[in-house]
């Protein structure tokens, strides 16, 4: 599960740049690709040779699908295990202008997911702020 070349990695981000500016990282042997730090994109081949692997969630999945796109699946101590990331069609890996629809459904899918995670960080954070109860204020009683 390894993909060590920068230039390819170089060239996917020129591919998506129509979801702005790309990062390439190093990461598991592979290559993540983000924008703006939201995760849109794994380089990573399991093997097939290098791969572009989309981001895709509940709203994007049915597009990748429909597209024929294969799941991003490995074998985990034998058992097959999936992520939520697409292979790329071959003919948008061809041109920036071919990858542009393809790189906006990844760039949602990963909006998509930072907007879950902060919505579940405000609800845990509401139920573990709780406001103290107000307490009685005690009045002296006038001197008789």
């Amino acid at each position: 599960m390894a993909s060590s070349d920068p230039e390819f990695a170089h060239y996917c981000c020129e591919l998506l740049a129509s979801a702005g500016r790309c990062v390439a990282r190093r990461m598991f042997g592979g290559w993540g690709i983000s924008v703006e730090g939201l995760s849109i994109a794994l380089l990573v081949d399991l093997g097939e040779g290098d791969t572009l692997w989309l981001k895709a969630d509940d709203i994007t999945r049915a597009r990748f699908e429909a597209a024929g796109c294969k799941r991003f699946t490995y074998l985990a101590k034998g058992e097959p295990k999936s992520m939520n990331y697409y292979a790329a069609p071959s003919d948008a890996m061809e041109s920036p202008g071919f990858m542009a629809p393809w790189a906006r459904l990844a760039l949602a899918a990963a909006l998509h997911a930072h907007a879950a995670k902060a919505a579940k960080r405000t609800v845990a954070k509401s139920r573990a702020v709780k406001t103290p109860a107000a307490k009685p204020k005690r009045t002296r009683a006038a001197p008789a």
